[in-house]
C-alpha cells in the first residue's frame, strides 16, 4: 500500500471517527481526572458511611438530608432544604446551581404539601425532580429525603 493511500485512508478514519464522537472521548480519557473532594464524611463505630457532599470537577453531588424530629410535612420539608442549601453553599454551589433533585417521600399522599414549601426554593429554572414515596418508609423516621445534584 502506497504511503499516499494510508494518508487518505488515516485522514478518512481520524474524520470518521470524529463524527462518531470517537476523538473527543479519547481525548476525555487522556486527560487528567479531576480530584475528587469529599465533606463532611459520617461514620458509624468509627467506619465511614458516607459523605454529606463530594465534589467532582465542576459537580456537587449532596448526600440525601433528613429531619429526625416531631413535626408535620412541611417542617421536615422545610428544615430538609436548609440543610441542603447550607451543603451546597460549603461545596461552593446554591440552589439556583441545582440540576437535579430526588425526593423520597414516606406517604405520598404528602406530595401536594411537600411541594407548597419546595416551590420556589430552586429558584425561577427548577432542576429536573424524581419524587417517589418509599414502600418502608424514609430512614429515621423523617417524613421527606432530598438529595441532589449541582454544578459550582
Amino acid at each position: 500500500m502506497s504511503a499516499q493511500r494510508r494518508s487518505i485512508l488515516k485522514r478518512l478514519f481520524a474524520s470518521v471517527a470524529g463524527v462518531a464522537g470517537l476523538s473527543a472521548s479519547t481525548q476525555a480519557l487522556a486527560a487528567p481526572t479531576p480530584e475528587k473532594k469529599v465533606a463532611g464524611i459520617v461514620t458509624q463505630d468509627d467506619i465511614p458511611l458516607y459523605s454529606g457532599s463530594t465534589r467532582f470537577g465542576n459537580l456537587v453531588f449532596v448526600s440525601g438530608a433528613g429531619a429526625h424530629f416531631e413535626g408535620d410535612i412541611k417542617s421536615h420539608t422545610d428544615h430538609v432544604l436548609k440543610e441542603i442549601e447550607k451543603e451546597l453553599i460549603k461545596a461552593g454551589s446554591s440552589m439556583e446551581k441545582v440540576l437535579k433533585v430526588n425526593v423520597l417521600l414516606h406517604d405520598l399522599n404528602d406530595y401536594k404539601a411537600m411541594n407548597e414549601v419546595y416551590k420556589g426554593r430552586f429558584g425561577n429554572k427548577p432542576p429536573v425532580r424524581t419524587t417517589v414515596a418509599t414502600h418502608a418508609g424514609v430512614p429515621g423516621n423523617s417524613l421527606v429525603e432530598i438529595d441532589c445534584i449541582a454544578y459550582v
